[in-house]
């Protein structure tokens, strides 16, 4: 994810400058193998978090290390950039593995000449310290899919093939209208396209909101990467989209059904215990200067509503269908907890 200024055009996400693809067999040129990798991310980013959750749920901890980025950017040559620093753990402002105090280092490292934007999540090759892939959605499928010889046992299967073309299908209108949605919302440069955006996303919340009074999760009756795209977004929307980014015709509590889902997964092993809300508050309110140029973040909402019960499992379906929850985290990658 990059931050910072207001656009002056619809928001379009560019492409990844990096994309090697790392698969079980190595048929793109990279294998997988425990301990080369390190996945740089921030816990404030949803699209880091979406590769965050797979890695919990695959038990990939061991085999992918993961380096956590300051969530407040600092300001490089003009331009804000993801750093390490001892407030997340890493000791006079350098990553111990990678020994780099900002991401951009990494990406030089693989392209010396590069000038474009520096974004989260980033895979690095500990041998070379290069970047490897910061194409979020190709990692999240590949660690989902290609790495399962380096997962724990009883790993979930995240993008079973029977249902792939209906988690791509749902994935789409939840990519356009809701993950991309509230950004298009939040910066709209005038009331015209912020009119047109914000009636995209709640139309889309409302179909949401029809297709979970019925069944648990969006596709299947376990979880997929269908929920994992759909919930890094419904844990913000509350706290940061619903006032900084002016999507505020309802909240997500007060959808019954969406509200219900979110709650289920976010007492759900692998999506819960990956969440720091008070990143995600200081990185968008305090980032976000071109929207918000007084910095003071927000207190809201209180966080304990996430612990309500929510009595999903009465629709049916189990969280990881044939497989198991993952094991406790890691205790250098705990969150703070929420209560």
């Amino acid at each position: 994810m990059r931050a910072n200024r207001v656009p002056t055009e619809e928001i379009k996400r560019e492409p990844a400058a990096f994309a090697d693809r790392v698969t079980a067999d190595g048929r793109f040129g990279r294998a997988a193998e425990p301990g080369r990798y390190r996945l740089v991310v921030s816990r404030a980013c949803p699209w880091a978090h979406r590769v965050v959750m797979v890695r919990r749920l695959m038990g990939l901890e061991g085999a992918v290390t993961l380096a956590v980025a300051d969530p407040v950017q600092e300001i490089i040559e003009g331009d804000p950039h993801w750093v390490f620093t001892e407030e997340t753990g890493s000791p006079g402002g350098r990553d111990p593995v990678l020994g780099i105090h900002a991401l951009r280092e990494a990406y030089l490292a693989a392209d010396p000449g590069y000038e474009g934007g520096v974004s989260v999540p980033a895979l690095v090759d500990t041998e070379s310290g290069h970047v490897v892939s910061n194409d979020y959605d190709r990692l999240s499928i590949d660690m989902a899919a290609e790495w399962g010889a380096l997962a724990r046992p009883g790993a979930p299967d995240l993008y079973p093939e029977r249902l792939r073309e209906e988690i791509e299908e749902v994935g789409e209108g939840v990519y356009r209208d809701v993950n991309n949605g509230v950004y298009r919302t939040g910066f709209a440069p005038d009331q015209e396209r912020y009119d047109a955006a914000v009636a995209r996303l709640f139309a889309r919340l409302d179909r949401l909101e029809e297709r979970l009074s019925t069944r648990r999760y969006l596709v299947g009756d376990h979880i997929t990467l269908a929920d994992v795209r759909l919930w890094s977004t419904l844990l913000r929307f509350d706290a940061v989209y619903h006032g900084l980014f002016k999507c505020n015709v309802r909240k997500i509590s007060e959808y019954p059904a969406l509200w219900g889902y979110a709650r289920d997964l976010f007492q759900t092993p692998g999506f819960g215990d990956t969440a720091n809300l008070d990143h995600i508050r200081a990185h968008y309110y305090r980032v976000m200067t071109g929207i918000n140029p007084t910095g003071v973040i927000a207190a809201g909402p209180d966080p304990r509503g996430w612990l309500a019960p929510h009595h999903r499992e009465e629709l049916g379906g189990s969280p990881f269908g044939e497989g198991t929850a993952p094991g406790p985290v890691p205790e250098d990658e705990r969150v703070p907890p929420i209560g």
